[in-house]
């Protein structure tokens, strides 16, 4: 099952090539697990042109700690990944680079009561609920605590998508 945020494009103001400006002045939180960040970064996923678009357009901000960095640093090496990086025409250190250039490095949030099932996903989870944050991730036990993150003013999709009037 696809759970998809709905991005109301009505938030945006436009010009011809693309968002501009957030209408609001306060961008949203957003926390992206290692394989939206894959997705966005690497692969370039066609699902990931909304979210590309709202965060050059600022209606979303970017929060990521060091360990979330030092992760994406670990599976750019993965036997896996290291190829299909270099297909794409890129190295671990431009991927870096463009994370670096992108997301707001914060710090380690406090751990709260609800626990991931994969304690390798708890990072993305606390930091979400701290910043009662968009978390953005394909992994099952993150979508398992998606009504307990509602409580942190936390929301859990796999994607977002335009909503449609």
């Amino acid at each position: 099952m696809r759970v998809e945020l709905r991005w109301p494009l009505a938030d945006l103001a436009t010009s011809a090539t693309g968002p501009i400006s957030p209408v609001s002045s306060t961008p949203r939180a957003l926390v992206l697990d290692t394989n939206i960040v894959l997705d966005l970064l690497v692969f370039r996923d066609p699902a990931t042109a909304l979210l590309r678009q709202l965060l050059g357009g600022g209606a979303l901000r970017w929060l990521a700690t060091a360990a979330m960095r030092q992760e994406l640093a670990r599976v750019l090496n993965y036997p896996q990944i290291a190829p299909r990086v270099a297909f794409y025409g890129l190295t671990a250190a431009s991927v870096l680079a463009a994370f670096d250039a992108q997301a707001h490095t914060v710090a380690t949030p406090a751990r709260i009561p609800a626990t991931c099932r994969d304690a390798d996903d708890q990072l993305f989870i606390d930091l979400a609920a701290a910043h009662s944050a968009i978390l953005l991730s394909k992994d099952k036990a993150v979508m398992a605590l998606r009504k307990r993150l509602l409580a942190y003013g936390a929301q859990v999709a796999g994607a977002l998508v335009a909503a449609t009037a």
